[in-house]
């Protein structure tokens, strides 16, 4: 038993991550926000100061990411008061929190939801690694964000969460039988002949129109207005997005320059006693990148949350040449991950979850659209 009081290996529940915090082995000079903690994982905050950086980079496994800093960036952005972040620049922000974690203790880090559906680009970066995204078992040291808004300009501030961090010990990955026995039990997709194969379950794409009065999607429109990643509802969507109809075909033609919003075919579920999270499906199969945001949380889609019926919202990018999606392709697949306690909290679950029970749902920042059928 560890000193945080759960043994096993699987995914730290969020009275964990508390503890662990209160342990010393999550550090930050400000106590957690009131909603940080979520089912599964740790909101990550901001911290005061920015720089914009002329490449990204990984430190490699000699070097902090503050040594490698001095050769790559251009200037520095004070965030205690806000800053506009560029698309199409690279800014990197030392974050609130670091870590001090157990010897058996690793994480990984994802965007949040809403950052994905802004198409806000971001990778944590921890010292002396060789990937993004990833903090090895016991690691010391601070965590950093590299930031690159793809589509829309950002307003952003010194204690805003764009990213999310999970912490695990062991490797809780469900294989192959254990996925099927699951969805046998539980049925993690409506689909009628589930994939399930190399660990993961296949999600694909609606562009039917059928379960959305004929909306298939969003493009994402150009050259728009700023957009403050803290303030929920204070866009119009159609100041920031084109919405696509159902023409009678049931395919969409992705532009290489464009940033779209679809939806899944299946409805996807996440029993309290799992986490998921979505990665890419083979490349060799598309030209196109999907879902920037993987993670998805304990109780998400489950009925006794309020979450039955809930669509995987996708982000969707194609590479470098226009690519034709089609009706039920599939995108992506998800991987399932024991817990090593249900979470006393579901999402959905009187923690303002944003997207439960949703179907084709843009960001929180977003007002005034509603075609779900």
């Amino acid at each position: 038993m560890t000193d945080f009081g759960l043994t096993g290996e699987g995914i730290l529940p969020g009275h964990a991550i508390e503890a662990l915090a209160g342990r010393g082995a999550i550090l930050s000079a400000r106590p957690f926000d009131e909603d940080q903690v979520q089912p599964a994982s740790l909101d990550l905050r901001l911290g005061p100061v920015a720089w914009r950086i002329r490449a990204s980079f990984l430190p490699g496994p000699r070097e902090t990411v503050a040594e490698r800093l001095d050769g790559v960036r251009l200037h520095e952005l004070d965030l205690s008061g806000g800053e506009v972040l560029e698309t199409g620049c690279v800014y990197l922000v030392e974050l609130e929190e670091a870590l001090a974690l157990p010897a058996d203790i690793a994480a990984s880090a994802n965007p949040k939801s809403s950052t994905g559906r802004l198409d806000i680009f971001t990778r944590v970066i921890a010292d002396r690694t060789r990937a993004f995204d990833v903090v090895p078992v016991g690691y010391q040291g601070k965590l950093y964000l590299e930031i690159s808004p793809r589509t829309f300009p950002i307003l952003v501030r010194q204690g805003s969460r764009l990213s999310q961090i999970r912490f695990r010990r062991g490797d809780a990955r469900l294989d192959e039988a254990e996925l099927a026995a699951l969805n046998a039990s539980d049925r993690l997709v409506d689909a009628m002949s589930p994939d399930v194969a190399g660990g993961g379950i296949a999600v694909s794409v609606d562009l039917s129109g059928a379960g959305f009065s004929g909306l298939l999607g969003f493009r994402a429109k150009r050259h728009t207005g700023l957009i403050d990643v803290d303030k929920r509802a204070a866009c119009e969507v159609e100041d920031y997005w084109e919405p696509l109809m159902t023409r009678g075909r049931r395919e969409l033609i992705l532009d290489p320059d464009a940033f779209y919003i679809l939806a899944s075919k299946e409805a996807v579920h996440v029993p309290p006693t799992h986490a998921a999270e979505m990665v890419p499906f083979d490349p060799l199969v598309g030209e196109f990148r999907v879902h920037y945001a993987g993670f998805f949380d304990p109780g998400f889609g489950h009925a006794a949350a309020g979450g039955l019926g809930a669509r995987a919202v996708l982000e969707v990018r194609s590479r470098e040449v226009p690519f034709m999606l089609e009706d039920g392709q599939i995108v992506g697949r998800l991987v399932y991950e024991r817990m090593m306690e249900r979470p006393r909290t579901l999402y959905g679950e009187a923690l303002g979850s944003n997207y439960q029970a949703q179907g084709l749902k843009l960001s929180k920042h977003f007002r005034g659209w509603s075609r779900e059928g």
